[in-house]
């Protein structure tokens, strides 16, 4: 069989590579504004309030029970777990509890979820080397900056090919963190960055399965190798991002190479950042709002003849499971979120437990919602309408739903989510304990007293 052999156009591509190294080994500390840096402790504060929270999971069980088989050294905190393993187990299972409850960061210009990969991965380094929180902040905006550039640039061709974009763009925002907390030179950084680039982790196939959270806990742990193998020596194509057969030309067929350097260190894209009130798909969000909006007008599940939604056709694409047989499938269904938000006003975690998804009038509620797809209204809103019993109808439209940049999360709304995460785990003490120590991360002089608190 003949093979085409033709090699893609470099299509006058920049050093990418290069210049992203450049800017990771070069950023002065703190170099943004007090909003930014608050928001980089606004994240932190997310993604470990959603690492504690799953520490329990299923499978926080079943990835320790495999990494234990590796007989790992006790380097650094599993978030929630009184076990200690190596780094890079630590970074591959702290990846996957704050992205098992899908509650975690959302970064909306691209739906990466940015922080599972780059937290996980800089947490078990700093942890390991006993590194101050400020070097982890700078890492942090620096990490999260260079994989949502990267996925700005392939998004959304990459993402429509089936590639799941955090784990696909998070193992080179591992990479670029843990390359800038190990001061790694230019040089050393782009061998960083050009060895994760050869591990991108993750298909959109396995979305509703354990296998969609290990997604950014690969990405972590290949970021955290890929940063340590290029500090002893090792190395890589230093356009391994850039070339005609490099990461972007692989994965995507678009290759907007502005999106990667851009106001590079002016704007950064943590800014950019979004926290979700609702554990579930963030396309399913502005429907939740809209039901619980209901619930809030009087509507009662009881008076529910049939709930007409309409949404973008995103919304049925990923979230159109009309029968979620458990939980996990349950954070992938438009229709039983809109059954929870009229049912009990909210979608946190508890409203994802399997007893809750396959219960009878749950089960019922949602085969009432009817969805019909309108590619006029927005992905990021939802037009909902009960039609009542008695013949009433109740309409609302969400344009901005709560979370959003537009109507986004307080810092008293982020404490509340990570203390009904948290306090079921480690407690109610040490959970306002680990908030104040997120707050200061910035000012602490060595990680280990932080993930003391994290440990029950």
């Amino acid at each position: 069989m003949a093979r085409n052999t033709q090699v893609p156009a470099d299509h006058d591509a920049p050093p990418i590579t290069r210049i992203l190294a450049e800017y990771v080994a070069k950023h002065p500390s703190r170099g943004w504004n007090d909003a930014v840096d608050h928001e980089a402790h606004r994240t932190f504060l997310n993604w470990l309030g959603c690492a504690v929270g799953a520490a329990k999971h299923e499978a926080a069980d079943a990835a320790l029970a495999a990494v234990n088989e590796l007989q790992p050294a006790p380097q650094a905190t599993v978030a929630g777990r009184s076990e200690r393993v190596d780094m890079a187990s630590a970074a591959l299972v702290n990846g996957i509890t704050s992205h098992t409850f899908d509650f975690d960061d959302t970064h909306l210009k691209t739906i990466i979820h940015p922080a599972g990969p780059v937290a996980s991965a800089l947490l078990a380094l700093a942890e390991h080397k006993g590194m101050g929180g400020r070097d982890v902040v700078d890492a942090l905006v620096l990490g999260i900056d260079v994989a949502c550039r990267l996925g700005n640039l392939v998004y959304p061709e990459h993402y429509d090919r089936g590639w799941h974009i955090t784990g696909t763009t998070g193992m080179l925002g591992a990479a670029a963190g843990c390359a800038r907390l190990l001061k790694l030179d230019a040089d050393r950084t782009q061998m960083a960055l050009g060895i994760a680039a050869s591990q991108p982790v993750g298909l959109r196939e396995q979305f509703g399965t354990m296998t969609k959270p290990f997604h950014p806990g690969g990405a972590a742990r290949a970021g955290l190798m890929s940063a340590l193998l290029a500090a002893k020596g090792f190395t890589a194509s230093p356009r391994a991002l850039e070339a005609p057969r490099g990461w972007a030309q692989v994965v995507s067929t678009k290759t907007a190479w502005n999106e990667a350097t851009d106001e590079l260190g002016q704007r950064f894209e943590i800014s950019f950042n979004s926290y979700k009130p609702f554990a579930c798909g963030i396309v399913i969000h502005p429907s939740i709002d809209a039901a619980a909006q209901l619930r809030a007008q009087g509507v009662r599940p009881e008076q529910v003849e049939r709930i007409e939604l309409r949404v973008h056709s995103l919304v049925l694409e990923l979230t159109g499971k009309k029968e979620p047989a458990d939980g996990m499938q349950g954070k992938f269904s438009v229709y039983h979120g809109v059954a929870a938000g009229l049912m009990f006003g909210r979608a946190g975690e508890d409203e994802y437990h399997d007893d809750i998804v396959t219960r009878a009038d749950m089960v019922a509620l949602r085969r009432k919602v009817v969805a019909t797809v309108d590619d006029s209204i927005d992905e990021a809103s939802a037009d909902v309408t009960a039609v009542l019993t008695d013949g009433r109808k109740v309409h609302v439209f969400v344009e901005h739903t709560i979370g959003s940049l537009q109507n986004p999360m307080t810092d008293a709304m982020l404490e509340g989510k990570f203390t009904q995460l948290a306090e079921p785990v480690i407690g109610a003490a040490k959970t306002k304990q680990l908030i104040q120590a997120c707050w200061g991360l910035g000012k602490a002089k060595d990680l280990r007293a932080l993930t003391a608190l994290a440990r029950p």
